[in-house]
């Protein structure tokens, strides 16, 4: 998986198309992302002790990597590998910035 934690990225497709966030969490076997507060959804959460609150709570829930571009200096682009002294490194198609 070329994305990494604490990516920014746009969402391309579904309800939050058009926003952009942060990577919170990836899942490579299911190939999903968690960005921060996109694809919220509402869940229902049950009271685990007396003080605890229950109740309907918003959660982001995972979006599938293919959902997702990557944002350097507010351009979309795909990421690719190239190396260079030796290492491998990381870097925007579209504007050449190391990542």
């Amino acid at each position: 998986m070329r994305l990494k934690k604490n990516d920014t990225v746009k969402i391309i497709a579904g309800k939050d198309k058009g926003r952009t966030g942060k990577i919170v969490k990836i899942d490579p076997v299911t190939e999903r992302v968690i960005v921060q507060g996109l694809n919220m959804v509402s869940k229902t959460m049950k009271k685990r002790n007396p003080q605890d609150k229950g109740g309907i709570i918003e959660v982001e829930a995972p979006i599938h990597v293919s959902n997702v571009q990557l944002v350097s200096k507010d351009k979309v682009s795909r990421v690719g590998y190239r190396v260079e002294n030796g290492k491998k490194i990381r870097y925007a198609k579209k504007t050449g910035e190391v990542l």
